[in-house]
Parts: structure tokens; C-alpha cells; sequence
């Protein structure tokens, strides 16, 4: 391996910020220091720069289907977007099928992941099927194969949903043995009965998904959801959480010191409902689930990220295109032209965590730039059993780093972005802060707009006990 010498930056952690150089060798951050000299080492110079560990995105899904519909972005093309965005270390999902064993599942998906991969990655499990069976394999998967979390959901009957006891019975199962249960939570039941009355009712656009998924169902189902992991007494963590009476029922139980966790994504934070009236069929770009919420919703959320009831931001990058051409149609969003409830949801997002949150949180006041990386950084790999390997700049761990421009201005745009998906949800927006370069264990994988990674050289991670962030 080469060793390097990142000369001058202004190195920033969860609890650090200075000026230094740092030393890597064997892939391995050696010594971190003022003036260093390493007279054969490979030189950057980063004077002027911010440095950070890599990022790490705990929510994405590349080649997942849902239903016949396709997601667009392959591991190699999903992996090199979120290289391009700052992020180093991504945990994807393992779906499980019906009838699947716990194992297979996890097999299958790393086999088809394993050669396609430009950065380091990991996976939660999703558990759609649970019996006795299953959950005598899950030991297993946590200390043989390093999977410490494994989803759930509480929303989509009779597709990936699961009832109150399978939840209970995983939580109990994996709990004591490092184990953690993510969970998808919306009340399923009740929005299926709202679903069917819409359609009933002739009302079939994009903007019925919103309507059809209030904000009471995600909080009634995250109260649930915490109420089972009390009973249990095991760490929960929901996903994707974007209603604020959803966020007060993590706030009164972390009050009542019960280990709950939860992240948000960008797309809550900068976007709202107005989206839904776009005119035609744009507004399928903003079909995600939950959806985009009332503009108010946002500053509950940003407090929430403040104050740490918040811990977490990932991207849910899920990408459908919205065009049916060129990836035809079980790509697209147009599945549900003439019926919102069979577009595909999901949206891009695995390249713009960084930036979106830097320019819209740490320039704005809402967030320093310590909590900043604690958020996209060092929380996930602590959350997730990847710290301190994973999430910091120190000796001894992966020298995963990203060099930032904090004053560069850049225009998203669908043009210029690294995904296949062909929209962007920020399209047009205009921001500061730009990735320069990126290292992965020491090794340069973005230069500017350059790639220079390689499809197969990102390490599967087999991950210590999740929900353990202090």
C-alpha cells in the first residue's frame, strides 16, 4: 500500500477541529500531527480544506425491487454516486423472501453485491417472514456474519409487513446478543383503508400518496414501536422519520431513558407537501414513503438533530427514474400513471447528503460543523457497530477521508450527478460546499470530477452490537 500525507487541513471530528497533517499507511491512519515530514509518502496538500472521515449512509437500497418495479442504481453505479457525495461505507438491505432462510438471504445479496462495490459496505437484514426457524438462525447472522440489525415493517399488508408478535419475538431473539430491530413505522392497516377509499373515490394522482399517509399513522406506529421494545427491553430505531408528533414519542421515551433511536433524511429537511402539487405527473418524483410533510414539520426536526433526539442522517436512496426511456418501464415511476398506489416509492438522494446537509445546516447556524460529521459520520458508525474502525479520524482506523471545500459553489443538477436515476429532487438549487477528493483505507477513489476507484475493492463489514452509541 502507498503511504500518504495529507498536508494543512482543518481536521474536523465529532469533537475535534484543527489544523494538522495526517500520516496513512497500510490503508490504517498512522499519525496525526503539525509539519509532518514523510519523505516518501504521496503528498496532497489540503490547505484551505475541510477534513472529514468518510461518510455513512445506513439507508440505502441499490438493485431492490419493489413489486415488478426495478430501483435503477446497481451496486457499482449507486456506490460510485455515494463516492461522489462524501460517502465511503453505505449499509444496504438483504430482503428476505417468503419461505427464505435468514442465511440465504444474506448469501444471495452479498454475492451479487460483493463484485460490484467501489466502497465499503454492509447490510441490515429484512425480515418478512419470521417463525422458529428464522429466528434460530439469527445468532448466527450477528456473530458469524456481522449483520447486528435487522429491519422490519409496520406499513405494506400482505407485502412486507409484519404483525406486533413477529417484531416482539425478533426483539427479544437479538436484543441480548448485540442485536437491534430497525423499524419501518407507519400504521399499515389503517392506511390501506385509506388508500382503497381514495381509489374508490376516482382520485388516482401522484398527490393522493401523501394524502392517503398522515402524519398520526407514523406517530401512533413509532409510540407502538417503542411500547415493544420497552416490553422487550432491547434499543429500537426507526427509519426514516419525518412527522414531528412521531418525533415527540422518541423524545418523551429517551426522557424516560429508553434506548430510542431515530434518523431523518434530507428530502424532510428541505423539501414539503408543496411538492405534491406539481402540475401533471412531476409530483411522482416526490413519492417516498413517509412523504414530504407540511413545511412547519422542519423545524421540529432540525431541533430534533440540535438536541440529539435526532441522532442519525441517512438518505433512503431509493431511485426510480421518472421517465419510462432508457431504462424502460419497470424503472420508472410511470408504473402508476393512471393509479398513485402502484408508483414505485422511493427517490435519489446518496450523493447529496453531505452538501445538502452542510449548506442548508452548518452555513445556516442550525447545526455546527462537529455535529455535522457526529450526524452523517461517527453516530452511524456507532450506531451500527462500525466505531471507531469506521467514523473518526484517529490512529488506528480506516483511513476513509474526504476533503471539503466549504466555499465552492455548485448547481445540482441530474446532468451532472453520478446516479442513473435521470431526476434530481433539488434540481436547479444552488449551494456551497463541494467534495474534492475522497480516500477509501488510504487509497484515492474520487479527484474532483474523476473516478478512480474500482468495481469489487469495497470490503464487506462485519459489524460488532448495534444500538450501543454512547
Amino acid at each position: 500500500m502507498t503511504e500518504i500525507l495529507i498536508k494543512g487541513g482543518r481536521i474536523v471530528t465529532a469533537v475535534d477541529d484543527y489544523i494538522g497533517d495526517i500520516f496513512v499507511k497500510n490503508g490504517k491512519i498512522e499519525t496525526i500531527g503539525r509539519q509532518l515530514a514523510v519523505p516518501n509518502a504521496q503528498q496532497y496538500n489540503a490547505s484551505g480544506l475541510l477534513v472529514f472521515p468518510g461518510g455513512i449512509d445506513v439507508h440505502t437500497h441499490m438493485e431492490a425491487m419493489q413489486g415488478v418495479a426495478m430501483n435503477c442504481d446497481t451496486y457499482a453505479t449507486g456506490t460510485i454516486a455515494a463516492a461522489f457525495g462524501g460517502t465511503t461505507t453505505i449499509l444496504d438491505f438483504a430482503y428476505q423472501n417468503k419461505g427464505e432462510s435468514a442465511k440465504k438471504t444474506l448469501d444471495d445479496r452479498l454475492a451479487l453485491a460483493e463484485p460490484q462495490v467501489g466502497i465499503d459496505f454492509g447490510f441490515h437484514l429484512i425480515l418478512t417472514d419470521v417463525n422458529k426457524d428464522i429466528l434460530a438462525e439469527l445468532s448466527s447472522l450477528i456473530e458469524a456474519d456481522g449483520v447486528s440489525s435487522f429491519k422490519m415493517f409496520m406499513a405494506y399488508p400482505e407485502i412486507l409487513m409484519v404483525d406486533d408478535a413477529a417484531i416482539f419475538r425478533t426483539m427479544r431473539k437479538v436484543g441480548d446478543r448485540g442485536g437491534m430491530v430497525n423499524l419501518h413505522a407507519e400504521n399499515g392497516s389503517v392506511i390501506q383503508v385509506l388508500i382503497e377509499e381514495a381509489l374508490e373515490q376516482g382520485n388516482t394522482s401522484p398527490k393522493y400518496h401523501s394524502l392517503t399517509r398522515p402524519r398520526l399513522m407514523e406517530a401512533e406506529a413509532t409510540h407502538r414501536a417503542i411500547r415493544l421494545a420497552e416490553l422487550a427491553e432491547v434499543p429500537v430505531y426507526i427509519v426514516h422519520l419525518s412527522a414531528p408528533e412521531a418525533l415527540e414519542n422518541i423524545v418523551e421515551a429517551r426522557d424516560r431513558g429508553i434506548p430510542a433511536f431515530a434518523e431523518t433524511c434530507p428530502h424532510y429537511l428541505f423539501l414539503d407537501l408543496n411538492e405534491y402539487e406539481s402540475p401533471g405527473f412531476e409530483a411522482a418524483k416526490y413519492v417516498m414513503t413517509p412523504p414530504l410533510r407540511e413545511h412547519h414539520c422542519q423545524q421540529h426536526l432540525w431541533r430534533g438533530l440540535r438536541f440529539d433526539d435526532l441522532q442519525i442522517v441517512a438518505t433512503d436512496h431509493c431511485p426510480f427514474c421518472f421517465n419510462e426511456q432508457p431504462l424502460g418501464i419497470n424503472y420508472s415511476k410511470q408504473l402508476g400513471q393512471d393509479n398513485f398506489a402502484k408508483i414505485p416509492n422511493g427517490a435519489p438522494g446518496v450523493e447529496l447528503r453531505l452538501v445538502l446537509l452542510f449548506d442548508g445546516g452548518v452555513r445556516t447556524g442550525k447545526i455546527n460543523l462537529n455535529r455535522f460529521v457526529q450526524l452523517v459520520s461517527t453516530a452511524p458508525a456507532k450506531m451500527f457497530g462500525l466505531f471507531p474502525q469506521k467514523g473518526t479520524i484517529a490512529p488506528g482506523s480506516d483511513a476513509d477521508l474526504v476533503l471539503f471545500d466549504p466555499n465552492k459553489k455548485q448547481t445540482i443538477s441530474a446532468k451532472t450527478h453520478h446516479s442513473r436515476v435521470d431526476y434530481s429532487l433539488f434540481e436547479g438549487r444552488e449551494v456551497t460546499g463541494k467534495v474534492e477528493k475522497v480516500f477509501l483505507r488510504g487509497e484515492l477513489i474520487v479527484d474532483g470530477d474523476r473516478w478512480l476507484g474500482e468495481a469489487g475493492k469495497g470490503a464487506y463489514l462485519k459489524r460488532s452490537a448495534s444500538g450501543r452509541i454512547l
